[in-house]
This record gives C-alpha cells, sequence and structure tokens, in this order.
C-alpha cells in the first residue's frame, strides 16, 4: 500500500510502499499522478533499476525523449542518459555538467515535457555529509505572486526559448567538455515559442512558464521592455519562498513536474534520467 508524506515545504513528497522495478498497479498509478500534481517533486526511496527498468517506469507516464546531444546514453535504450563527474582512465562516465544552472527541460522544443525521472546511483560525501542537491522552484507559486497588473498585461503573450541559449552558458563554464551544437543539432532543435503562462494539464492551474535556462524574449514587446520583464520574472521566480532542495541518497528515484517547476543541480550525483 502506497505511503505518501509531504515535505511541508512549497514542493515535495515522498512515496513509499511500491517497487519501481514493475509495472505499476492502476490504483498505484492514479495515486501518484495525484500526488505529482499536488506535491510536483516526488522521492521514491531505496530502489532498484537497470536502465530498461527506468525507462518502463518513466514511459508509463508519456512517450520518452531522446536528447539532441546524444552522448552518453545506455546502450540499447537511448532515452536514458547517464549523468556524472566521475572521469575514468581519462574520460567522463556521464554528462559533467548537466543541469547546473536553473531551467525547465525540454521549453526548448515544441513538445514539452511532462516530467522528468532521475535516479541515483553514487551521491557525493564530504564527512558523510551530503553535498550539493537538486533545487527546485515552484512557478504554480510563483504565477499567483505575480503582481495583478503584470498577470493582466502579459496575458496571452508567448515566450521564445532557445536550447543554445543554455548550450552556451555551460560552454563558458571552466573545464566543460562541450562542443559547439553542430548545424545539424541547431536544426533538431531551432528555437520555440510557448505561452509565458500555461495552464498545468493535471492541477488546471497557471504556471509562469518562463526560465533562465532557455528563455531569450517576449515575442510581443519591443526587445528592452522584454529584456526587462524577464528579468524580473527570473529574479521573482527564484525567491525563497518558491524553492525546496531535495538532499540525494543512493538508491532515490526523483519523478518531478517539468510545467509547473525550475530546477538546478549544482553538485552532480551519478545517476540515469529518463525524461518525456
Amino acid at each position: 500500500m502506497l505511503k505518501i508524506t509531504s515535505t511541508g515545504e512549497t514542493l515535495g513528497a515522498t512515496v513509499e510502499g511500491v517497487d519501481l522495478a514493475k509495472p505499476l498497479a492502476a490504483r498505484d498509478f492514479g495515486e501518484i499522478l495525484r500526488a505529482f500534481g499536488e506535491y510536483s517533486v516526488l522521492r521514491f526511496p531505496a530502489q532498484r533499476l537497470d536502465a530498461a527498468q527506468l525507462k518502463a517506469f518513466a514511459g508509463q507516464f508519456g512517450s520518452l525523449e531522446i536528447n539532441v546531444a546524444g552522448t552518453f546514453q545506455e546502450p540499447g535504450h537511448p532515452e536514458v542518459m547517464t549523468l556524472s563527474n566521475i572521469v575514468e582512465n581519462g574520460k567522463p562516465i556521464g554528462a559533467r555538467d548537466a543541469g547546473q544552472d536553473w531551467h525547465t527541460d525540454m521549453s526548448y522544443s515544441d513538445t514539452i515535457a511532462l516530467a522528468n525521472v532521475l535516479y541515483a546511483l553514487k551521491v557525493p560525501r564530504r564527512d558523510g555529509v551530503t553535498l550539493g542537491g537538486t533545487e527546485f522552484a515552484n512557478m504554480h507559486a510563483a504565477y499567483e505572486a505575480l503582481p495583478k497588473e503584470l498577470k493582466t498585461r502579459l496575458d496571452g503573450m508567448t515566450v521564445l526559448h532557445d536550447f543554445n541559449k543554455f548550450w552556451e552558458m555551460m560552454r563558458q563554464r571552466p573545464g566543460s567538455w562541450r562542443p559547439p551544437l553542430s548545424e545539424e543539432q541547431r536544426k533538431q532543435k531551432p528555437p520555440v515559442s510557448h505561452p509565458i503562462f500555461l495552464v498545468h494539464p493535471i492541477t488546471g492551474k497557471k504556471v509562469l512558464y518562463a526560465n533562465p535556462g532557455y528563455a531569450i524574449r517576449i515575442n510581443e514587446l519591443p526587445e528592452q521592455e522584454s529584456d526587462e520583464i524577464l528579468a524580473f520574472l527570473f529574479e521573482h521566480q527564484l525567491q525563497p519562498r518558491f524553492r525546496y532542495v531535495h538532499r540525494w541518497t543512493e538508491g532515490d528515484v526523483l519523478f518531478w513536474d517539468d510545467i509547473g517547476t525550475l530546477h538546478t543541480t549544482p553538485t552532480p550525483i551519478t545517476g540515469r534520467t529518463s525524461r518525456g
């Protein structure tokens, strides 16, 4: 029987009593989806999964993306990607800088992501204390807290999102392994536009859908005004009152909302991820 325990913070709950290596029962699927809508970030502790089982779990909630970078994919399961800062024989075993700034996965795609799944295999520690973590920001709450006049003014406007923005930000970091995107990769992920306020498909409520990682322009405004408002929105959405930090333990599976949250992982774990 499922046990769902809220963190008591703006986001997050722990789900116990389910083995994600097996297909979800219909009742469990419904309870997890309900909790996903309510808490946005779900932790499933003490799981033991191979790449195929992780892919199968994620695939129960929709079709999965194959990342355009095409690197560190699991053999036979390209939808599953390894993230890690470990270097073996002079080569990284996973993407070392994935997610190290605030963003929303796949906002740069025509079909945006509902969710992401990350499974922790190894977690960095110092003196027994977990380093870093994955931090989330609540975009339901960020929308609700916007000034009424700004909500009214921006309603119906769209934001341009560009995959290359985040890629280039990561390339500028010391020790980055990333080459420039190829012309073919740029063609696969051209800039796309989405409403600045989206109606969440589960909660039915509006969220602020503009993130520092990929959002580059409010299409309906002059460039300077767009830059000023985006800067305000980025500062607004990252206020401490909207944020929650997940501290990792080996065996954690984290299942989070990619429409209703932003996230960043400043200290990489070694794990597998799948999203769609």
